[in-house]
């Protein structure tokens, strides 16, 4: 296989410092496009979009003015959870295609200017992959620890008190090895054990394998289940002062501990720091998933503190519940300042794996149109990357599914209470006028929801008021003003429904400023505050003299 790593070792090493620099840390303050695969654009009439498909829309998706794709899951897996459970690394899985239809996808976002991002699901694997088939087929081998293996109790009952994620004990009787092997998520995923040293090495070779082939970045799927305790100690339960955090699930016993023992260990760094040294050779990154509700800000800083550890995480603080209060935003992006001020966040509103914000955050809304664009213009003001998921820029929103449609084993599960991820992972909707909305030919994998063939990119394309107009302007109004991507931010004291800061950058300062409540509002500026106001974002927020005016759910950016 031809490297691509010359190439990129030449931008990497040569030319003047300070641009090599910057070239190199292209990650920091960029906007992400996350294609989910299966869904994105079907190319071949199965119902199942795949990577040639994804080729043939990438110049849409550089319209918008991003700077990067993360592809969901690709590799050859049994897709019982839907390419989370990988039974080869090295390989593209037959209902995308192959590794040259992959190699053409890199050539042709690189051509536009996309950096690729794709998705690494290192903390476990499938039980199909070969690896955890030698593991299994005898206590003596030479990958017989390669996994989580462990004596059951003198009674036969499980080692410790671990749930999964999926429901119920996250361990799964071998009657081979007549032992229990770990599993966080489906019994079919089987957990890597990364005490084991020679675990991590053939993990960073499989890593070795997408760089060579030019991609220049990571997803890290469930960054912080890297490590179990060796000791295998039981989790305590969660505290009361604690409760509320989890309070929306605890319909799921997986949210009763304090997952103290079975992830977030403080060996995570170990793998991190080993990945960073093997991602700078090529000049790459990685952003890492984060799944814990309680400590997520601070893990995130953790992980992202040094240069010998990843270059940015994201957490899930803002990808469940309602639209959260001004105060809620400010205090977690504080929280993340404070814990890390070398760190770099990656913010997300949605995603593959949570209801899509355009439901859960216009529950009750007079205008819904209206909080998606201060939503937006939120999210490409903040501090930090910014993650934004396909259809997200149409207002896409949360498909109810029937239960007779659902494919996620989540979602089955745990039906009706929740209904699972697959309410997020429908169809991209590209055609109004098309079966299927453009997206295929023949029945999907998943229907297409009707209200989201109103919302068909032909038909917002048409509207230059539309939501997408609205993120395009916004993605290259922050590409204009610098101090929005990678500039300081400062917070500054405001009314209850009111969300202000101030950005600022080596040569400019913005105010920003952010009116969440659902009627009219004002805002006093600051003493010494004379902003001028600014244009291109689509916000229509105003200055009467000293006082800033909003309609509901708007905003105002202005340079100080």
């Amino acid at each position: 296989m031809e490297s691509r790593f010359d190439d990129r070792r030449e931008v990497v090493a040569g030319g003047d410092p300070v641009a090599r620099a910057a070239a190199h840390e292209w990650w920091r303050g960029c906007v992400i496009y996350q294609i989910y695969p299966r869904s994105f654009q079907d190319s071949n009439a199965d119902g199942i979009g795949d990577l040639a498909g994804i080729a043939s829309r990438l110049p849409y998706v550089a319209s918008l003015g991003v700077d990067a794709i993360w592809i969901s899951p690709f590799m050859s897996s049994p897709m019982k959870d839907f390419g989370y459970d990988v039974s080869n690394y090295r390989e593209v899985d037959p209902i995308f295609g192959t590794l040259a239809d992959f190699d053409a996808v890199v050539a042709e976002a690189h051509r536009l200017g996309l950096k690729v991002i794709i998705d690494q699901v290192l903390s476990h694997t499938s039980d199909q992959h070969p690896w955890f088939a030698q593991s299994r087929s005898a206590r003596e081998n030479d990958r017989a620890d390669w996994y989580v293996w462990a004596e059951p109790r003198p009674d036969g009952t499980p080692p410790n008190n671990w749930l999964s994620v999926f429901g119920g004990t996250s361990w799964e009787w071998d009657s081979r090895r007549r032992q229990y092997y770990l599993h966080n998520f489906l019994a079919s995923q089987p957990d890597l054990n990364f005490h084991n040293p020679a675990v991590r090495q053939a993990l960073l070779a499989d890593v070795r394998f997408w760089l060579e082939r030019g991609v220049d970045g990571f997803r890290l799927d469930t960054a912080n289940f890297y490590f179990h305790d060796a000791a295998l100690r039981d989790n305590p339960p969660l505290g009361d002062d604690l409760q509320s955090e989890v309070m929306a699930s605890r319909n799921q016993p997986y949210n009763f501990q304090d997952h103290v023992f079975d992830k977030n260990r403080p060996e995570v760094t170990i793998f991190l720091a080993e990945l960073r040294a093997l991602l700078d050779e090529y000049g790459a990154m990685a952003v890492g998933e984060v799944g814990e509700r309680i400590r997520g800000v601070e893990l995130m800083a953790e992980y992202t503190t040094g240069s010998d550890r990843l270059q940015m995480c994201y957490a899930f603080d803002f990808l469940s519940g309602h639209m959260p209060l001004a105060a809620t935003i400010r205090s977690i992006v504080e929280r993340f300042g404070e814990a890390g001020p070398d760190g770099w966040a990656c913010w997300a509103f949605s995603n593959h794996d949570v209801p899509r914000h355009a439901t859960r955050w216009t529950a009750g809304a007079r205008e819904t149109e209206r909080t998606l664009r201060l939503a937006a213009a939120i999210l490409l003001t903040l501090r930090g990357s910014v993650c934004l998921y396909q259809g997200e820029e149409l207002g896409l929103t949360e498909a109810d599914i029937a239960y007779e449609d659902l494919v996620d084993p989540y979602g089955i599960n745990f039906w009706p209470e929740v209904k699972g991820r697959d309410g997020c992972r429908t169809p991209m909707a590209w055609d109004a006028a098309s079966p299927n909305a453009g997206f295929s030919t023949v029945r999907p994998w998943l229907p297409v929801p009707a209200e989201h063939v109103e919302r068909a990119v032909d038909r917002m394309e048409a509207e230059p008021a539309s939501l997408l107009y609205f993120y395009r302007r916004l993605v290259a109004f922050r590409k204009a003003h610098p101090a929005l991507a990678t500039g300081a931010i400062s917070f500054l004291d405001a009314p209850e429904h009111i969300l202000a800061f101030v950005r600022e950058g080596e040569d400019e300062r913005l105010l920003c400023v952010f009116n969440l409540s659902p009627g009219e509002a004002r805002f006093a500026l600051p003493e010494g505050f004379a902003p001028a106001p600014l244009e291109g974002h689509g916000l229509a927020g105003r200055i009467d003299g000293e006082t800033l005016l909003f309609d509901d759910h708007d905003g105002f950016i202005g340079a100080l």
